[in-house]
């Protein structure tokens, strides 16, 4: 029988030297959000390219992709693998989006879309206890145009009254950053929609924090 490895564990400081550490980290940190800011920044001001018609199944029979949106201006748009069997990481991306009424506050949507027929896809939804609405693209081109195919990648639409608009796109490790309503708020042209941003003229903003409610009260 091996003998099993021993867990390689940080080294123990003192007191101070922790707090040195942690100040040097903390600084890093802070660095690398204002980083983000600015990455966010730049997505706001990244052009747009019309988007086609697509007919899609979902709970309530077929929806375009205007419908998708649900009367909101911006929609986020996760696609999901195709299944049975089922990806694990899009599992496991899907059970990490909060209270949907927090996007929704934000004129910001999100929805599911995956190749799968809508069928096995509602199945699975009420078997994970997912709040998202499901949509089957089995029938269109959607994924790929998207650019994702039999894979998967996150989108975001912009709705100029009846014209829809992609504005952004990631795949593959860009995923894994996204999740959180901020994370999800700073892909849109939008943004958070609070005053400290640096955003296009023109754009909606409010102050910082005023729109925040809990999910009920909104």
């Amino acid at each position: 029988m091996s003998t099993p490895t021993r867990t390689s564990l940080p080294p123990v400081v003192t007191a101070d030297e922790w707090a040195t550490a942690a100040a040097e980290l903390r600084a890093a940190e802070k660095e690398h959000m204002r980083a983000g800011d600015a990455l966010a920044a730049r997505r706001r001001r990244m052009p747009m390219v019309e988007f086609g018609s697509y007919t899609f199944e979902g709970a309530d029979g077929p929806a375009s992709l205007l419908e998708l949106f649900e009367g909101r201006r911006q929609l986020v748009v996760y696609q999901f693998m195709r299944g049975p069997a089922w990806c694990e990481g899009c599992c496991m991306f899907t059970d990490q989006i909060s209270e949907l009424a927090h996007l929704h506050a934000r004129d910001t949507t999100m929805a599911i879309v995956s190749l799968s027929a809508y069928n096995d896809l509602r199945a699975l939804r009420e078997r994970m206890g997912w709040q998202l609405p499901f949509y089957s693209s089995a029938a269109n081109d959607f994924a790929a145009d998207c650019g994702t195919a039999e894979g998967f990648g996150l989108s975001v639409f912009l709705r100029d009254d009846d014209r829809v608009f992609r504005t952004y796109f990631t795949s593959d490790r860009g995923v894994e950053a996204v999740g959180t309503v901020w994370s999800l708020l700073d892909r849109t042209p939008f943004g958070r929609q609070e005053t400290w941003e640096d955003t296009p003229a023109g754009r909606p903003q409010t102050a910082p924090y005023e729109w925040w409610r809990l999910h009920d009260e909104y």
